[in-house]
């Protein structure tokens, strides 16, 4: 199934219908007015207001409030459209593409698209089965010509993915054993089987799970069904999507990016514009 940018012209026209579709995901199932109590009462569009009020006693209903659109000027087909193109962007999208396809400011551009990425959260279930697991680096460049390691000034993000299943990262200042069993507790179901290189980070994961690993350094990549060759290809797309689109990002708003990617490859093979429609219709702490 395909969901285009004609479907999307289509389906939301205008601001009416994008506010009608925000109202009904929002408050669809409400059966009675939470004032007067009415039973199957209807609520109308208040003319020239974003809301709607009850048809007995008035009571007014904001579908805008606390979401991500609240209090923004820009108009509701535009988030639309930046919603869409974020969702079929593989490499994701940059402030300056959605400032010059819709012509709004850089600053509009970057407060939307932040507003749109903490919609994109990883989620919070066990994962299970036969787990890959592997640290990478992002950023940084060596300040001194005397400083050898190759790791200096860069952030760390530790990455769990299923064999052809979902995906979790967590961003942190520094990768070693005191982050990653901890969070490798908190994402992995009891009883899976985790696959690593030889890093000493995961020398204490036997103690929780079956652990098996591969040794990099002498060149072993796959023995015996032993791999991590599918948590390293999720990493070289991340880091060219990262190099493609945004090239350098601050390590303070690195989670929310690598989040993006993880939640598009999270719904791989699904249509994900609904499901960031869906989410962007409910109240968020973020939306101010």
């Amino acid at each position: 199934m395909r969901y285009t940018i004609k479907d999307l012209q289509k389906q939301f026209p205008n601001d009416d219908a994008c506010l009608d579709a925000i109202f009904e995901m929002r408050y669809g199932d409400v059966t009675a007015c939470p004032k007067c109590g009415a039973v199957d009462t209807k609520f109308y569009r208040v003319k020239g207001r974003k809301c709607y009020a009850c048809m007995h006693c008035g009571y007014q209903l904001h579908p805008l409030a606390q979401t991500i659109f609240h209090k923004s000027e820009t108009p509701l087909t535009t988030w639309f459209y930046v919603i869409f193109q974020v969702s079929v962007a593989k490499n994701g999208m940059s402030a300056k593409e959605v400032a010059r396809s819709t012509g709004v400011t850089y600053k509009t551009a970057h407060r939307m698209l932040r507003k749109v990425r903490s919609l994109m959260l990883q989620g919070t279930g066990f994962l299970s089965g036969i787990v890959e697991v592997d640290e990478t680096y992002y950023g940084g460049t060596r300040k001194k010509k005397y400083q050898k390691s190759q790791w200096v000034n860069k952030t760390a993000v530790i990455g769990i993915v299923e064999k052809d299943g979902m995906a979790r990262t967590l961003v942190t200042k520094h990768a070693d054993a005191t982050i990653a069993i901890p969070f490798l507790r908190a994402s992995i179901q009891p009883g899976s089987t985790v696959h690593t290189d030889e890093s000493k980070i995961y020398s204490r994961v036997r103690r929780d799970f079956d652990h098996a690993t591969v040794n990099h350094s002498q060149q072993e990549y796959a023995k015996d069904g032993v791999t991590t060759n599918t948590i390293e290809g999720l990493w070289g797309n991340w880091k060219n999507a990262m190099r493609g689109t945004y090239h350098a990002v601050s390590p303070k708003y690195l989670q929310a990016y690598v989040n993006e990617f993880v939640f598009r490859y999270n719904y791989r093979g699904v249509v994900v514009y609904p499901v960031l429609l869906e989410l962007a219709s409910k109240p968020v702490s973020t939306a101010s």
